[in-house]
């Protein structure tokens, strides 16, 4: 059954995939005149675009090599080319649809030179995003909160947290950025750390080949470095991927909660996603938090940051998540943000923190266009 609901749901992203493209090729070919060598170019560039990012993703689980890297890192800055061709194209067509009523367009626009022009136009504003776009996801900011609970930690006064999420190891996120980013957290001398879900992008083949768990090894804190699962790590399979983070010095908090140096409460969920891939569900969090005692701190990591009334209801101090990315390219943002109460950021409700972190990573494109990547430091104050 579950095996059933992957095909379908695959076929029907490829089909609008495949239609998205078709369209974009439609806008594309006027450029270029019937029976000329330039014509056949755009469409053998165009078919090659198009098809690299599901080529990548096949190869990657039956010949992973540097020609199934090749491939990924070309179509995944095809993703967000694509996105951008897509939204200026249908730009285009809304301003002829307004046009056939009121005719304001000059005369000049229908003829090829016009069309040539815009063509090339279009694309040098494709190329700039793209390239400023990854400029910018290479460029992680520290976000630093301080933040105040009014109950008691054990002899903690003050709890220094460094928190990450949507790391998306892999082939895009290689040994570089992992290391990168092993380096930046270290140096904020955090006494824990945790990470919120999608630690690995999918495919856990990538991760092993390149080595990334080596990177991982290092984190360094005194409390702990502590992980739960995200929706990625179950396209993946989650068993494998919880395992190999184990095995690498991470720990999995799946749905269960741990007191921790007899100060506070650290609460994992599984990711919402899990009944979707496993067929099975998750706790509620009323089962996790049976055992907790609300009289100290209560830090949960949530992946998906959705029930945020259950959890200001329940008693949670402090709620962390990813999982939105903050939209990665707008103006994607506008969409997260009516889907998510929060979609990047920090919010307060009754006594309840709820920050979301826009992701360090990125799935698909290795491009970030309206925010930044981050890694965040919070400085838990303790008033009792």
């Amino acid at each position: 059954m579950r095996n059933i609901q992957f095909i379908i749901f695959f076929s029907i992203v490829i089909a609008i995939f495949t239609l998205l493209n078709l369209y974009i090729y439609s806008k594309g070919i006027l450029a270029f005149p019937q029976g000329t060598a330039a014509r056949l170019w755009f469409r053998g560039i165009f078919i090659f675009l198009a098809a690299s990012y599901p080529l990548a993703r096949f190869l990657e689980r039956v010949w992973l090599s540097p020609v199934s890297d090749i491939f990924t890192w070309i179509g995944s800055f095809w993703l967000a080319a694509f996105f951008y061709f897509f939204l200026i194209s249908l730009t285009i067509d809304l301003i002829r649809l307004v046009n056939l009523p009121f005719h304001f367009l000059p005369e000049m626009t229908r003829t090829l030179q016009f069309r040539q022009a815009a063509f090339w136009s279009v694309c040098g504003i494709v190329f700039v995003l793209i390239i400023a776009g990854f400029v910018n996801s290479l460029i992680p900011r520290i976000k630093e909160l301080d933040l105040t609970i009014d109950k008691k930690a054990g002899d903690y006064k003050d709890l220094k947290i460094a928190f990450a999420s949507d790391i998306h190891l892999g082939t895009v996120i290689g040994p570089r950025r992992a290391n990168g980013f092993v380096n930046r957290i270290n140096q904020l001398n955090a006494d824990l750390i945790l990470l919120g879900g999608d630690v690995v992008d999918e495919d856990l083949a990538p991760v092993i080949r390149n080595n990334l768990g080596d990177s991982l090894k290092k984190l360094s804190a005194p409390l702990g470095i502590y992980a739960i699962t995200g929706n990625h790590e179950y396209i993946g399979g989650a068993e494998p991927a919880c395992r190999y983070l184990t095995d690498h010095g991470i720990k999995m908090i799946r749905d269960s909660s741990i007191r921790i140096s007899e100060s506070f409460y650290l609460i994992g969920r599984e990711d919402r996603d899990r009944p979707r891939f496993m067929g099975k569900p998750r706790k509620s969090m009323e089962e996790i938090m049976s055992g907790t005692d609300k009289s100290f701190p209560l830090i949960l990591l949530d992946h998906q940051p959705f029930e945020l009334d259950k959890k200001e209801e329940l008693g949670i101090d402090l709620t962390l998540s990813g999982h939105t990315h903050h939209g990665q390219l707008w103006p994607l943002n506008y969409l997260t943000k009516a889907i998510y109460e929060v979609s990047w950021g920090y919010k307060k409700r009754g006594n309840t923190h709820v920050y979301v972190s826009s992701g360090y990573g990125g799935w698909g494109p290795p491009v970030r266009i309206g925010n930044r990547p981050e890694i965040v430091l919070i400085n838990l104050h303790f008033t009792r």
